[in-house]
């Protein structure tokens, strides 16, 4: 299940505008983090294949989504 949500990040980042990359990123860490949960950051950025350096967004994104459902976020509508 894993290696498919992967591929679907890849795919959406690839098919990303240039200048929506990393807003593309956020929104993939937020509509799969309750599948990544168990996935440290360093694993999530070798299996999407990004530098080591976007462990640091996935992070961030990971540890707003409690917030963000809690103020009313439905995942499953991104």
């Amino acid at each position: 299940m894993k290696s498919i949500i992967f591929a679907s990040i890849k795919k959406a980042l690839n098919d990303a505008p240039r200048n929506q990359y990393m807003a593309e990123l956020h929104l993939q860490v937020l509509k799969y983090a309750d599948q990544l949960e168990d996935i440290t950051a360093k694993e999530f950025c070798e299996s999407v294949e990004l530098k080591p350096s976007y462990g640091t967004e996935f992070s961030k994104m990971r540890n707003l989504i409690p917030r963000l459902k809690k103020a009313g976020l439905k995942v499953d509508k991104i």
